[in-house]
């Protein structure tokens, strides 16, 4: 497969939703752009001054034509946002058992963390054929993941995370670019995913092994700045218990109601008088500039690993 080849190929699920999509949205603006500007054209040949066109008295108004006029483009293209919509909302929520990997964007680099604790930089092993949720966050400034192959793109945003779903459908090499200008290295801040089959991708992990899963790293910080202190399980201070958290829907003292995902953990560990749990006391610490983004994602894949326990029978 040649370079341009693997830069428009189909290599995820989310590939030919997009393509038809663009390819709905185009044709249909294309016809009414045309049909306009052909009206145009046929009223200013054939009604311009001089012309022996008939010019009798407007005839009376057609409520069923305006209506016509009106609501058919407005149901067709109604009906594109819907579908782009619905495409919108597949790429942001992953499926149940999708694989989960952190990326790190910093000038000019991705830096990539694997469940298992394998780590990467410029280069992402996924392998075929399975849901791949990317949890993102930036380092310093704004950056954009780009793989055209997939038809996928989203900003990686710093201070924030955002995340993006999406199934490898075929194995091969396929580009990596950051779509948003970051800085005088921008061009430079490409990479390759690599889709394999789920066999080379086991052989793959074995091959790295990493120090230890991001969950048991995770653990091993949780202890190490004093969490379990307040949050553990036998702690007497009246903290927010952790298993069963992640995924669930939190209640918080100003009455308002969310999701503890990751954006929610980071922020709590960071900013935790910005999101109080209801029933406790903002008396939680921040440890905003003394925890980096990588550990973080590391504290999220511990809390995120005592709700999988928690759920197991």
């Amino acid at each position: 497969m040649s370079h341009f080849e693997r830069f428009i190929a189909e290599a995820s699920s989310a590939a030919g939703q997009t393509d038809a999509l663009l390819l709905a949205l185009t044709v249909v603006s294309v016809l009414v752009v045309g049909g306009i500007s052909l009206t145009i054209a046929v009223f200013a040949v054939r009604w311009h001054a001089g012309s022996k066109a008939p010019r009798g008295p407007v005839p009376d108004r057609s409520r069923v034509a305006e209506g016509l006029w009106i609501g058919i483009p407005l149901l067709v293209f109604l009906g594109i946002f819907i579908w782009a919509a619905v495409l919108f909302h597949q790429l942001r929520t992953p499926p149940p058992g999708a694989l989960a990997i952190d990326v790190v964007a910093k000038q000019w680099m991705w830096k990539i963390q694997h469940p298992d604790g394998q780590r990467e930089i410029n280069e992402l092993h996924i392998p075929v054929n399975r849901p791949i949720e990317l949890v993102m966050t930036s380092q310093d400034v704004i950056h954009s993941f780009f793989v055209p192959a997939f038809r996928i793109k989203q900003d990686v945003l710093p201070g924030r995370y955002t995340t993006l779903s999406f199934t490898p459908i075929r194995t091969g090499r396929y580009q990596l670019f950051c779509a948003e200008f970051c800085g005088t290295n921008h061009s430079e801040m490409r990479g390759t995913v690599i889709v394999m089959s789920p066999s080379a991708f086991s052989d793959w992990l074995a091959a790295n092994p990493g120090e230890g899963s991001l969950a048991d790293q995770g653990a091993a910080l949780f202890r190490e700045y004093g969490c379990s202190g307040c949050h553990g399980a036998s702690s007497t201070v009246h903290a927010p218990k952790l298993n069963g958290l992640y995924g669930h829907p939190v209640m918080l003292a100003n009455g308002t109601q969310v999701t503890a995902d990751a954006r929610y953990i980071r922020d709590s560990i960071l900013l935790p008088a910005s999101q109080v749990a209801a029933g406790y006391t903002p008396i939680m610490p921040s440890f905003k500039g003394q925890v980096s983004e990588e550990d973080i994602l590391k504290l999220v894949a511990y809390i995120r690993s005592l709700s999988v326990a928690e759920n197991q029978p």
